[in-house]
């Protein structure tokens, strides 16, 4: 039986694996081009992870977290654009959806008087700005509902 890893700091590479309950080696051979060296380098951070590493990894370790974390903290675009996710209990996920649709509802009709004439005028800015956080707030929590699904969906 392979010992625990009983190092501090463990990267979230380190943590998923783990908790697919799989060595290095187990890993390795549940992807189709990662060696077991390479795993332990991404895991200490001596190396970089690809983006296929990471797809491969995630798909082994069934963590689509593991992607989301990937695209939000090392890709340059993903950084600007991808919010970072949680795991979450589907009844918060479901809260957090109905609260920001009902936000949204709310403001439906500011959002029309604003956009009607094709400009935001500069006193408008502040409510389309609510407006515009409100829409990434449900956005976030629509991906965190995938997220669940699809770790559901690999089980």
């Amino acid at each position: 039986m392979p010992r625990k890893s009983v190092r501090e700091n463990k990267s979230i590479y380190q943590i998923s694996r783990e908790n697919a309950g799989l060595t290095r080696e187990a890993a390795s051979n549940a992807m189709q081009f990662i060696s077991d060296d390479r795993i332990e380098n991404i895991e200490s951070g001596r190396t970089l992870p690809q983006p296929e590493d990471v797809l491969e990894m995630a798909r082994a370790y069934h963590d689509p977290l593991l992607t989301n974390i990937y695209c939000s903290t090392h890709c340059p675009i993903g950084r600007k654009y991808i919010p970072a996710l949680s795991e979450k209990e589907l009844s918060q996920i479901t809260l957090e959806v109905l609260n920001n649709i009902n936000a949204l509802y709310s403001s439906r009709e500011r959002l029309v008087d604003i956009t009607v004439d094709g400009a935001i005028s500069p006193e408008e800015m502040d409510d389309f700005t609510a407006i515009h956080d409100q829409l990434k707030k449900l956005s976030e929590a629509s991906g965190a509902l995938q997220l669940w699904l699809e770790k559901k969906l690999e089980m």
